[in-house]
């Protein structure tokens, strides 16, 4: 089994910072940045699990919502990653988004 560990409180170290930004630093670009990680994560975690079929999309649920939907895309692919890797590279996504989201 992967430890998963510094991903998910990288997530929810995002996550904590979304929730706590005001509503304009969310406009200004942190939900969005939010939304595309979660995207990301969302596929990456769709392509593990069922490699050959078509990802879905993780719908925009609004910008009060990205936090959560960071969150749940984490722990998908917490539970399907296969390497030290995979996790270290989704480390640097959620790094990265983080730093572009402002907070």
């Amino acid at each position: 089994m992967v430890d998963t560990t510094r991903l998910t409180r990288a997530v929810e170290h995002f996550a904590d910072r979304l929730r706590a930004a005001p509503q304009s630093r969310l406009q200004r670009g942190g939900a969005t940045e939010a939304l595309h990680l979660a995207r990301e994560l969302a596929r990456r975690a769709q392509v593990l699990e069922a490699p050959g079929v078509e990802p879905r999309e993780m719908p925009d649920a609004g910008m009060f919502a990205a936090a959560d939907q960071i969150t749940v895309a984490v722990h998908d692919l917490a539970v399907v990653v296969e390497d030290d890797d995979q996790v270290a590279d989704a480390v640097r996504l959620v790094e990265e988004a983080q730093k572009r989201a402002g907070v």
